[in-house]
């Protein structure tokens, strides 16, 4: 059976997209919405479980490579390097979540309540660290690239790792709020679900504020990393080409551009859900909203796939860290697959790291 009732602007925070079965009339505008999005929920119910599926397992095994690799001389760091470990530390924390998102989606929440505020906490905590250590990498490439000799100084591996500490820090303090406003809600839907309902108007108020938290993140990582690495590629031309420049700078580029393609969507289509959720923009029509809903879980998915790139973006392709990652697939008794990387090693293409160390020698 159908219900119908009023759902006020305030109460928006608490809407999840799956309560499809119910009818929702917002404001003076009667806008009768649920029914038609049966299909959409299909979809969601689909897609998610599949894609989530397969980023956990690319993601896991390329975080816990390159952790492994990392750990394996953590004495003997480069500054990038540590921040390498931390980035692969907060995505494969991430990643971890993912068998609780596809279970929701199938199940509804069936972890009880502490779970839902920990993975809520977990999520949002390397969300927020992700991003700001991309910025740290490109900001720390600039450093060694188009300011070598006077960043020495400020680039010791023990203030970075203070560095790191402090943003973790920071964004567990952020983070907080989510761990106790999350609670599993039990009501107006088929299954429960892990959401932000405690304390009614103020976890709404939340709401908005992380997705403002969000969206500060994103927007200041990017603009950080365009300019660092916009420096870091009129600097690399300005100097003797070379094929470890060349290649730096063809992966600032990539960097940048995958960063931007994977996070942008998501961060728009929430924007505009945000401002039509305070009714800056209110829809027009339910199509619109359902559209708008679907468009915030595939692009949110489409985000988190960046997690399983990061290892190949920021490490696979150095020589370096390459080669030892084929000894360690060596030792784990893979030599006959890792044969013919070692006989081709000597040619591959080195990454911005690799151009770091020869551009500041």
């Amino acid at each position: 059976m159908e219900t119908t009732y009023e759902l006020n602007p305030e109460d928006l925070g608490n809407y999840t997209g799956d309560d499809y079965n119910e009818t929702y009339v917002l404001g003076d505008d009667r806008a009768y919405c649920g029914t038609e999005t049966m299909d959409m929920k299909k979809f969601k119910a689909t897609f998610q479980p599949v894609l989530y599926s397969l980023i956990f397992l690319l993601g896991v095994a390329g975080n816990g490579l390159m952790v492994t690799v990392l750990l394996r001389r953590r004495r003997g760091l480069r500054i990038t390097e540590i921040y390498l470990l931390h980035l692969a530390i907060a995505d494969l924390m991430l990643l971890f979540t993912f068998p609780f998102d596809v279970a929701e989606t199938l199940a509804g929440w069936l972890f009880g309540r502490f779970l839902c505020k920990l993975m809520g906490l977990v999520k949002n905590l390397n969300i927020f660290c992700g991003s700001i250590l991309l910025a740290f990498i490109g900001f720390d490439r600039y450093l060694a690239i188009v300011h070598a000799i006077p960043s020495m100084q400020s680039r010791r591996p023990k203030t970075v790792h203070l560095t790191c500490i402090l943003l973790w820090l920071v964004c567990l303090g952020l983070s907080i709020p989510s761990f106790v406003f999350l609670s599993v809600d039990e009501s107006n839907t088929s299954k429960p679900t892990c959401f932000y309902v405690n304390y009614e108007i103020h976890s709404n108020n939340w709401v908005l504020t992380i997705r403002v938290l969000e969206h500060l993140c994103f927007f200041l990582s990017l603009a950080v990393m365009s300019y660092c690495y916009t420096a870091v590629v009129v600097t690399l031309r300005s100097s003797q080409k070379s094929t470890a420049k060349k290649g730096a700078i063809r992966l600032a580029l990539l960097v940048t551009l995958i960063f931007c393609f994977c996070w942008l969507p998501y961060n728009i289509s929430l924007l505009i859900t945000t401002l039509e959720e305070v009714q800056f923009m209110p829809y027009s029509n339910c199509q619109l909203y359902a559209a708008l809903i679907v468009a915030v879980d595939l692009t949110k998915s489409l985000g988190f796939s960046h997690c399983c790139l990061n290892p190949f973006l920021y490490a696979f392709v150095g020589v370096r860290f390459r080669n030892e990652l084929i000894q360690l697939l060596c030792k784990l008794g893979c030599s006959r697959v890792c044969l013919p990387f070692i006989k081709t090693q000597g040619h591959s293409r080195p990454s911005i790291s690799d151009a770091v160390t020869t551009t500041t020698s």
